[in-house]
């Protein structure tokens, strides 16, 4: 079981720019200036969370948007999936603490932020192109 020692010590490991914001829970920069990722060591598991973007206030008509997002879940994000919390559009993944490795993390914040950079443009692209119809 991957204690919370042994996850600050992979997200050293990274040379990650990270902070502890709360017991368990680091908050994690990254190098290209993107989004911080939310990793929560939350026994038995490990969240990673990235907020991606804020939603438009009003969602009617946002249909292309939820259909691209659940298209990209299926298709195109590798660890984790989209999901909206409280008006806002996120990023997640979870992960067994119970067999969590240096290598498994890695690969979770990488494709994290992967999804994130490589469809950001479309996304934002969407709630204009939306928000203008209504």
């Amino acid at each position: 079981m991957v204690t919370r020692e042994d996850l600050e010590g992979y997200l050293i490991r990274l040379d990650a720019d990270f902070e502890e914001v709360d017991d368990g829970m680091f908050l994690v920069r990254t190098e290209n200036g993107g989004a911080p990722i939310v990793v929560h060591h939350s026994d038995p598991v490990l969240v990673v969370r990235m907020k991606v973007m804020d939603l438009p206030a009003d969602s009617d008509g946002l249909g292309d948007l939820y259909e691209t997002l659940l298209r990209l879940n299926a298709t195109d994000v590798i660890h984790g999936a989209y999901g909206i919390e409280e008006g806002e559009l996120i990023l997640s993944d979870t992960l067994q603490l119970g067999n969590l490795d240096f290598d498994e993390l890695r690969a979770s914040l990488e494709s994290v932020q992967l999804a994130a950079s490589s469809h950001l443009s479309r996304i934002r692209d969407l709630t204009r192109r939306e928000g203008d119809q209504g």
